[in-house]
């Protein structure tokens, strides 16, 4: 989360265990010279390695905005396919210094609590167990950065904060997040503290990780050892870092947000809606990530989420017809897909940030899109996460600006992609390697069988797309 001109917006791995496919590559545990176990990251991919992610913003899901009106929604959520859902911070926001008349999430009066309008701590732990009931997963919104003004910590740890020279609290550095104030990282009894209070939501509730928001503003060291200690008290938690850059891998996090693909207004999918970019782009982006990262360590691709939505606008406000074609990109692309809550419903409002202002819940195309491609991903390897998925193997064509064609193998599942991110109808003439496309497909939104020849020529409308896997 990133705030400027008080506004809230977001900052800019592992052995293989997966007996279901054959594959695996046991944890591996050692001691640091603090005593505890670090436990390889390998362990969350036991049941990561197909996921998708959803984004859960409790306030606006409902009229009632609680943790047990959201819950109606997770029978209709399984059937999305959803994997993993990503909720918003839960607890209590302070009141001093409040934005607006909600607050922000991200001003945490109290690690321990619950915010009384969302419920309480057992209809959170109900809702845990109800969503891991239908096979999903949990990882909770995290602020390690900062509180509110009127956290109790003010006043047992002042020590824990920064101030300045005369004392004060300040606001996080470089900002005007007027609401919060910055706490300081080097005091050891702060880290234990992080710890504590991180695990009792890990073993009293049993949420399976943590988004971990403005990691660039955190002490990396800090982050490193939370992150080794929190692995240690539970092996396969899954730990996401609101920052890009293959740096917060090494500091202990599994997966990293690809804001350069699209985030803050700007990155490639902006680029290319906005006509200053194409496909090469796009296609230079994906060598610089598997260049950059190593195949075990994911990375989490996107059209909204809480901060874009809020500040930068909707996919279409974003995107314009190019708005679906980046859903397909992003959930057939080498990471993870991410969607905030009301995208499969056809989100079309910046949903206010400190205010109610509720998602709009229709029938709308975009469900199904979204159904077929989250369970395409479960179930096809080719689209699996990090190295249990398919390397992206680009096919080409008579005009590789503006078409995006390629391939996805793993294992004798096979995914075929065709996409045309330009405004004007393309002819498409496959090159190269005839064997990575000829043969018998199944078109994954119709379910009708499509034969490829060696010498397939076909065309695509304005922002047209094919997704194709193997019989």
């Amino acid at each position: 989360m990133i705030r400027f001109l008080s506004l809230y917006f977001s900052m800019p791995v592992a052995a293989l265990f997966l007996f279901s496919c054959g594959i695996s590559n046991p944890e591996s545990v050692s001691d640091n010279e603090n005593g505890y176990e670090i436990v390889e990251r390998g362990a969350h991919t036991e049941w990561s390695y197909n996921l998708s992610m959803y984004e859960v913003n409790i306030r606006q899901y409902t009229p009632e905005g609680t943790f047990a009106a959201f819950a109606e929604h997770l029978d209709r959520l399984e059937a999305l396919g959803v994997g993993i859902l990503w909720i918003m911070p839960i607890h209590p926001i302070g009141v001093k210094n409040r934005l607006g008349t909600l607050g922000s999430y991200y001003s945490v009066k109290d690690y321990r609590g619950v915010n009384p309008e969302f419920g309480t701590h057992d209809d959170f732990r109900d809702l845990v167990e109800e969503i891991q009931n239908r096979g999903m997963y949990v990882i909770l919104d995290w602020v390690p950065n900062h509180t509110s003004w009127d956290n109790y910590l003010t006043e047992e740890h002042p020590q824990w904060y920064k101030t300045d020279s005369h004392g004060n609290f300040i606001y996080p550095p470089g900002t005007n997040w007027s609401d919060v104030i910055q706490l300081d990282h080097s005091q050891q009894g702060l880290l234990d503290y992080m710890v504590e209070v991180m695990a009792y939501w890990v073993e009293d509730f049993g949420v399976d990780g943590f988004r971990v928001d403005a990691v660039s503003f955190v002490d990396e060291d800090f982050q490193k050892e939370v992150n080794n200690r929190l692995r240690a008290i539970r092996p396969d938690i899954f730990l996401l870092a609101e920052d890009d850059g293959p740096k917060w891998h090494n500091v202990g996090y599994d997966m990293s947000h690809g804001w350069g693909l699209y985030g803050f207004g700007h990155g490639v999918l902006r680029n290319i809606a906005g006509g200053t970019a194409g496909a090469n782009t796009l296609y230079s982006y994906y060598r610089n990530q598997i260049g950059n990262y190593p195949e075990e360590h994911y990375r989490l691709y996107f059209t909204q989420n809480h901060d874009e939505n809020s500040w930068y606008g909707t996919s279409t406000e974003l995107f314009g017809e190019a708005s679906e074609i980046f859903a397909v990109l992003t959930a057939t692309f080498h990471g993870m897909p991410l969607i905030y809550s009301g995208q499969e419903a056809g989100l079309d409002q910046r949903l206010q940030f400190f205010e109610k202002d509720e998602i709009n819940w229709r029938e709308h195309p975009k469900e199904k899109l979204y159904t077929s491609l989250f369970h395409l991903k479960r179930e096809n390897r080719a689209l699996w996460n990090g190295e249990a998925g398919g390397e992206l193997q680009r096919i080409p064509t008579g005009n590789d600006e503006d078409l995006f064609v390629f391939v996805r193998e793993k294992e004798g599942d096979k995914v075929f992609v065709a996409l045309n991110l330009s405004e004007s109808e393309q002819e498409v003439t496959l090159m190269g390697r005839t064997d990575l496309y000829a043969g018998v497909w199944k078109d994954v939104f119709s379910g009708e069988d499509v034969i490829m020849e060696e010498s397939n020529r076909f065309t695509l409308s304005a922002w047209s797309y094919l997704v194709y896997e193997s019989r």
